[in-house]
């Protein structure tokens, strides 16, 4: 099937006011888990490369190409990603292959910066017909805006959306990148109140720490793009794990990450149906929308 744009599949998914999961390409195991993913769930997803994974496969052109390549192969609606680029010529780059979407995270740039390199992102992206998130914060590093107790002003993303022109938002309401167990808090009032200040979809990131009844809830409260990846990578790693120590003696590496691919494609199918599976029919005692 032909690459969707993520532009099709976002707007979408915020018009049935379900949410959409964005999951994380590491390798090109990982893109074919999760077209497969996909197929299984029978509803569409979102493949993400990140400025991290660019820089471990020394390039962005061959990891892209794997991932293009996979989507376009796929029975299912598939888009690609680049996710935290805080390059703006990869993000230029990623679009010039054929990226349906970038992230631009200029998150550790003053407020003023940040809104003129997200501009310059976004005219070049919208030239291309492609689609823009963006996020807030002025935290570097690997947590960024999202570090625990750091959160999104509604005013401010009011007035971030006007003034660059993004598609969608990445908002801070507690969670946290690269957490191993599912114990994040998500400020669900926040949510509301950031979805009713802002014209266009919210993305949560750091997903992988949120339980799933969490994510439900967020996505009530107005969250439309689902950002996982280090939950998936350990259902990969186990799997590989557990290959390796029931068949010490397999030198064959398509042995054990086969195992991998397997286990990450179930577990992203059970997400993109948690995430997908009807409209927000009420919203958690507190919360408007």
């Amino acid at each position: 099937m032909p690459l969707v744009p993520t532009k099709e599949l976002v707007l979408a998914a915020a018009a049935r006011h379900t949410g959409i999961g964005a999951f994380n390409v590491i390798h090109l195991e990982t893109a074919e888990a999760l077209v497969s993913a996909a197929e299984q769930a029978g509803a569409p997803v979102i493949l993400q490369i990140s400025q991290n994974c660019v820089l471990w496969h020394g390039g962005l052109d061959p990891i892209a190409r794997a991932a293009l390549t996979a989507a376009e192969a796929s029975s299912a609606h598939v888009a690609v990603h680049l996710d935290h680029a805080e390059d703006e010529n990869l993000a230029r780059r990623a679009i010039d292959l054929g990226f349906g979407s970038v992230m631009f995270d200029g998150s550790a740039l003053d407020y003023e910066a940040n809104v003129e390199a997200t501009v310059r992102v976004v005219e070049y992206a919208h030239v291309n017909d492609a689609f823009v998130e963006a996020e807030l914060g002025t935290i570097g590093g690997k947590d960024g805006a999202h570090a625990p107790g750091t959160r999104t002003d509604p005013r401010e993303a009011h007035r971030f959306v006007d003034e660059t022109g993004v598609d969608a938002l990445a908002v801070a309401v507690g969670s946290s990148h690269a957490m191993t167990e599912r114990t994040a808090a998500i400020d669900l009032d926040l949510v509301s109140r950031i979805h009713a200040a802002v014209h266009v979809p919210l993305v949560l990131h750091g997903s992988s720490g949120v339980p799933d009844e969490t994510i439900i809830m967020a996505i009530r409260a107005g969250m439309t793009k689902i950002n996982v990846s280090t939950h998936l990578n350990g259902f990969f790693t186990t799997a590989v794990r557990a290959y390796l120590a029931a068949h010490p003696e397999v030198v064959d590496s398509r042995r054990y990450v086969g195992a991998g691919r397997e286990a990450l494609a179930a577990e992203a199918a059970r997400l993109i149906t948690v995430f997908s599976s009807g409209p927000r029919t009420g919203f958690p005692e507190g919360v408007t929308a």
